[in-house]
Order: C-alpha cells, then structure tokens, then sequence
C-alpha cells in the first residue's frame, strides 16, 4: 500500500510541474530529469503495489496479465531511452550554418553525416540535440523548416525565448547534432484534394507553415493559398524575402498583420493589415470560397484559440481546421 501511495503521489508531482513548470521557474533541462526520475518510479511503484496487494491480482489468469501489461512498458522503456538513442548513435548530424532571420529568429542548417532523414513529410517535427550523446535528455521538439524537396540538408528555426531554446539559438557552427524524427501531420500532403488552402500563422509559428509552402513552391502545385501572417512589428517580420520569393513561384497570397505598423503602412508587394486577427479581419481578407479549404494555423495557444473560435463563427468546419500550438522551451 505503500508503494501505491509514492505512484499516486510521483503522478502528481508529474502533473502538477508540467502544467506549471514556467510559474515554478523550473529549468527546462532538469525538469526533463525530474519528470523522467518521477515517471520510472512511478511506474514502478504502481506495479508493485499493483502485483503486491493482490487485490485485483488473485483471480486466475490475472497476475499474468498485469505481468504481461508490465513487460510492455519495461520495452517501451528499453526502446525510447535505450534503442533509439543507440540508433541515433549510428547517424549524427553536422551544424554548418547558423543564420539570422530577423527578430532574433536563428536558423540551423544540419547536414547529415549518416543517414539522412527517411519518409519526411512538409510540415513536420523532429526530436533535436545539440552535443553530448543522444543518450541524454537534452533533446527539444522543433519544426522541421526546410521542405523534403530541398533535402537532405535540414534546417530548425529558433526563436530564443526560453531557457533551453536560447542556448540552442547559440550553436557554433561545426556542433555535432542528433535527430529524432520525423513525427506529425500537420502537413499539406494530407490534403491532396483540397482546392486551395488558409494559412494562419503568428510570429515564428510561420515555420511549419513555410516547409509547407516550401513544398509547394517546388512541386510548382497550382492551387491558391492565402497566408494571413501576425507580427507585433513590421521591421522584424522574420522570412519576409522567403514568402516574397515563394509568392513569385505559386498562387500565393501573403497578408501581414501588424499591431503597430509603421507610418505611412505600406508592405510593398504584398496586402497588410493593422490590429489583431479576427472575425472581422478573416471576413475582410479571405475570399468567401476559402471557407471549406483547410485552415492551417501555427502560433501562441490564445491566438490559435481566438482564430479557431472566429472560424467556427464564420462557416468553417471543424474538420477542415488544423492548429499546431507553438511554446518555446
């Protein structure tokens, strides 16, 4: 009984610091550690108060199953932290480019030095650490940048605002670097039907969103895209000339909205816009055929669920709405 209490109690700590972990100031790194540490022996202490109280383990055939359920996690265990960092092991990555994008965005180009990433999809996230052995806990989820097309080289965008994303942000060209992935699907190629496509992005939540215009730019794909893109500032708007270059290539209609334009507010090739998106604003901007394409989204959790909401209102199915939170680590 005992043990089942310290399960109950590793749970909860668990839950409790990955909800608060930035109001708790904890260390992105040794929460990784904390959340680990508390995850195996909670793990385990709940086995054994499970196998041991024998409560829910007298019946025929049932301690077998509880042992059998054990054996599962021991080897998903045994595969994430054992396995697949053996394997990552095998094929390290080289940084050979650490560029500025503007408003502080560092983007890293990663060359593969074993093999290159397999069955990569615009759009879509890897595992990344920088130095040490993929052994450690060091590893942070970022969004591929650089479209499939344009392999093997790939590229992670970061915009230093957390603790951990700020020394990523600083990598010396030349670091060794290990690769997780790919994981996720909020890419294009799920929707090879659709007759064009919405595009909702904040900050540097763009990068899904610009691997899959990437995507699109090189496979010369006809179909319209309009692009409602939201930056505090206009002077740091990051990938500016990227989103001009793709726009000459492909259907593609950029709107940037800006909460505090400069004056006079003119965007030069492209539509803009003042304030904060909308209801209003999607109303004013998207064409009425876009409300049935699919809305991809990308940004803060308030804007996402601000826009999902105006959507809804507007017409939009909720099908054909797909948001990829961005929090920096």
């Amino acid at each position: 009984m005992t043990a089942g209490r310290v399960a109950l109690v590793c749970f909860g700590v668990m839950v409790v610091t990955s909800e608060f972990r930035k109001r708790l100031r904890l260390d992105y790194l040794w929460w990784r550690y904390l959340h680990v540490g508390l995850a195996l022996t909670g793990f385990a202490t709940a086995v054994w108060h499970v196998l041991g109280a024998g409560h829910f383990t007298g019946a025929d055939g049932t301690r077998g199953l509880w042992l059998a359920i054990t054996l599962v996690w021991v080897g998903l265990i045994v595969h994430t932290r054992l396995l697949r960092p053996w394997h990552q092991s095998r094929n390290p990555w080289r940084v050979v480019e650490n560029r500025d994008e503007g408003d502080d965005i560092r983007t890293l180009i990663l060359r593969p030095e074993g093999r290159a990433l397999r069955d990569w999809r615009p759009g879509q996230f890897a595992w990344l650490a920088v130095g040490g052995t993929p052994f450690s806990l060091r590893e942070h989820p970022f969004t591929i940048s650089t479209a499939p097309e344009k392999g093997p080289d790939i590229s992670f965008s970061i915009k230093p605002l957390g603790d951990d994303s700020l020394r990523l942000s600083q990598t010396l060209v030349g670091s060794v670097a290990w690769i997780d992935g790919p994981y996720g699907v909020f890419t294009v190629d799920r929707e090879a039907d659709a007759k064009g496509f919405v595009m909702i992005a904040g900050g540097v939540g763009i990068t899904p969103i610009l691997a899959n215009l990437h995507a699109l730019q090189a496979r010369r794909d006809p179909r319209p895209v309009h692009l409602l893109y939201a930056n505090k500032d206009w002077d740091d708007v990051p990938f500016r000339e990227q989103l001009a270059g793709i726009a000459r290539d492909i259907d593609l209609h950029v709107t940037h909205v800006i909460e505090e334009p400069p004056e006079p507010w003119d965007t030069g090739d492209h539509t803009g816009a003042k304030g904060r998106i909308d209801a209003d604003m999607l109303d004013r901007l998207l064409p009425c055929q876009t409300r049935d394409w699919p809305h991809m989204m990308c940004g803060p959790a308030p804007m996402l669920a601000a826009i999902r909401a105006a959507l809804a209102d507007r017409g939009t199915p909720l099908s054909a709405i797909h948001a990829e939170i961005f929090e920096m680590v």
